[in-house]
């Protein structure tokens, strides 16, 4: 039987966050870099569950710190699809290499 360690979280974790800094880094789709950022911020929210589980098992610090990115990651997400659809009313685009200029 397979026990989880806090390696397998730690590894998990590194992982989701490669992903998602492929994600926000390479693709050129606005909503693309936003799920990748969102798949890091819920990469360290398995990292700290891991911590808080293996270190400190009787007390709710990780999940505590786990909501309060859940929360920040929800704000973001709103507020970025709101930039997004801004821009895609402004330009007709949301491919953000074409995007590039602060001003209208």
């Amino acid at each position: 039987m397979l026990t989880l360690t806090l390696n397998h979280f730690l590894v998990l974790g590194a992982i989701l966050f490669c992903v998602g800094l492929y994600g926000a880094l390479a693709k050129g789709h606005a909503v693309a870099v936003l799920m990748g950022i969102e798949l890091m911020l819920n990469s360290v929210n398995i990292t700290l569950v891991g911590f808080a589980r293996f270190l400190a098992p009787d007390q709710l610090l990780g999940q505590v710190f786990a909501v309060f990115v859940i929360t920040a990651a929800a704000a973001e997400a709103a507020v970025g699809l709101a930039i997004v659809l801004v821009v895609y009313r402004q330009r007709r685009t949301v491919n953000v290499e074409e995007v590039d200029l602060l001003k209208w």
